[in-house]
This record gives structure tokens, C-alpha cells and sequence, in this order.
């Protein structure tokens, strides 16, 4: 099966690592997941577009990842190929108020660039986890700040058609938590456009430390987790009614719902798969007898 996706790959084996029976607990910040049959992390464009094809023309199963801060992988691991885009594909080019960037690039790496071209708009991305190949598919978000306010275009990878394509404003169909990348999977994104603005270092700087501080007083980031369990919920927040449902602290296996802050589930040592979705389904479960409110998760599960 590995054999045959090597043999459809059509570019040069040294833009591509490869690693079989990878743990994916290496590779997500749950610290959590059995292993991937192939895990692929290019580095280059023309890599990643050639594992998509050589996967598609191999019937293998492709699983795209990012950063993995927001998935929870199975304790059976993944089968077929996992392409990990990761920050050997991130490079960021910034030409006065315009930055562009591979997926792989972190949004903490983004947030920097800014601060050090003084370019305001990317503060929030600063102590988001993720990457920005993560960042389009989700729309992701803090202290009201997102991906919609600073994207203006981005390419993909059309898997059905062979083709690069480009997406432009309201084309992304940004919204909470999703975008047209999440309702198109065999796209895979390879870069974006961002528009910012000219700001002051100082104030940039002043603002990306007070999120931060915010972070680590209100998150267990002394914890492995995949940031926020759960969507919020329309009318409410999700650690908000957790908390009130008494589940702080509640704890299977190794997973627990955190005692500093309730929206997040965290891995307390040695959580598997199977301990987060029991965790999670008593909480949904609890939340809904006592509040009827239904808790939708954030959290992937691949």
C-alpha cells in the first residue's frame, strides 16, 4: 500500500519526510492518538499537491493536519496517508501592509512577523496554537479577532480536478468555526493573503502581552489539550454552563474537565481516545438534562 503511494509520487523524494507507523500523539497538542499508517510533512508546494494526487491515485484514505491543536485522534491511530503540513512549509513574505504565507506557518510566527513590520490586526493569533492551513479551514478566532478580518485571498489544491484555485473575500465563506475549505475536504489549502494595517509597535506589542497574560491566567496551558472543547453555544458560554453543571474537575481515566477553566477538557497523563469521548459525552449529557442546551464539540476527532 506505502509502496504504491510512492511509486504515484511525481516530484523529488527529498521535498517530502516520510515516517510509517508514526504515533500522532508526536503530532497533536492532546498528546494524544494511535498510529498513522504514512505520515507525509512536505515541504514544498508542489509536495503537497503531489501526496494529494499520489494518495488519490493510490485509493489511500488522505488525512490533512495542520499544527493538530484542535483534534483528538483515535487510539487505532489513522489509516492510509496523513499530510502533515507543518512549518517546513511556512514561509511568510511581508511587503508593507501585505503578508503572505504558506499554510504551515504558525499564527504565533504571523503575529510576530506583524509586530516586527509594526502591522496591526493579527494580536489575536499571537497565543492561538495553530497554523494557518488550520486557521482558513476553522476561521479561527480570539478576543474578537479572526481570519475573516485580515484574509483577502488564498490558494488550494483541488484533489477532484488536478487544479490550483484561488478564493477571494466573501468566497471563503467565513463563518463561527467553519469556512468553504471545511464544506469542500478535497481542497487543500496552500497559502494566503492578508491585508493589515499600519500600527504602532508599541501598542501592537502591548496588546499581543495583555492576550497572552489573559491566556495564562484563565487556560490550563500547563496541560496538554486541543484548546476549547466545545462550539458556543447561541445565548450561552460552554465552560460557563459546564461549570455550573458541576463538572469541574470531572474526571475519566486520564482526561478531565479542567479546574481552572471548564471549557476545556485536558489530558492529566497517559488520557486516551476513548477516555476524552466518555468525558465528553457526560458533559453533553449533564449540560442537556440540566439546561437543555446542546453542546456541539470543537474538538475534530480524525
Amino acid at each position: 500500500m506505502i509502496e504504491e503511494f510512492k511509486k504515484k509520487l511525481e516530484c523529488p523524494a527529498d521535498e517530502l519526510a516520510f515516517y510509517t507507523k508514526e504515533p500522532m500523539n508526536r503530532h497533536t497538542s492532546f498528546r494524544i492518538g494511535g498510529p498513522a499508517d504514512l505520515l507525509v510533512m512536505p515541504k514544498t508546494e508542489r509536495a503537497v499537491c503531489c501526496a494529494v494526487k499520489a494518495a488519490k491515485q493510490a485509493g489511500l484514505p488522505l488525512t490533512v493536519l495542520g499544527n493538530g491543536s484542535n483534534v483528538l485522534v483515535r487510539d487505532e491511530g489513522i489509516r492510509g496517508v496523513v499530510l502533515c503540513i507543518g512549518t517546513e512549509y511556512g514561509a511568510v513574505h511581508v511587503e508593507g501592509t501585505a503578508m503572505q504565507a504558506q499554510t504551515g506557518a504558525l499564527l504565533s510566527v504571523l503575529a510576530n512577523e506583524a509586530l516586527k513590520n509594526s502591522l496591526t490586526g493579527l494580536e489575536f493569533a499571537g497565543g492561538i496554537p495553530g497554523s494557518l492551513g488550520g486557521a482558513l479551514f476553522m476561521d479561527a478566532g480570539a478576543y474578537g479577532g479572526q481570519m475573516a478580518d485580515v484574509v483577502v485571498s488564498s490558494r488550494y489544491y483541488d484533489a477532484e480536478t488536478d487544479t490550483i484555485g484561488t478564493l477571494t473575500g466573501k468566497q471563503h465563506a467565513f463563518g463561527y468555526r467553519t469556512s468553504a475549505y471545511k464544506d469542500h475536504p478535497q481542497w487543500v489549502a496552500l497559502s494566503a493573503d492578508m491585508q493589515l494595517k499600519i500600527g504602532d509597535p508599541a501598542e501592537i506589542k502591548a496588546k499581543m502581552d495583555d492576550f497572552s497574560q489573559r491566556r495564562r491566567d484563565k487556560q490550563p496551558l500547563n496541560y496538554p489539550s486541543a484548546g476549547s472543547t466545545f462550539k458556543r453555544p447561541e445565548g450561552y458560554f460552554a465552560g460557563k454552563l459546564i461549570q455550573d453543571a458541576g463538572l469541574m474537575g470531572y474526571t475519566v481515566g486520564g482526561a478531565q474537565v479542567s479546574e481552572k477553566h471548564a471549557g476545556f477538557v485536558i489530558n492529566r497523563g497517559g488520557a486516551t481516545c476513548a477516555d476524552v469521548l466518555a468525558l465528553i459525552d457526560h458533559v453533553r449529557e449533564e449540560v442537556r438534562r440540566q439546561f437543555g442546551v446542546e453542546l456541539e464539540p470543537e474538538v475534530r476527532l480524525l
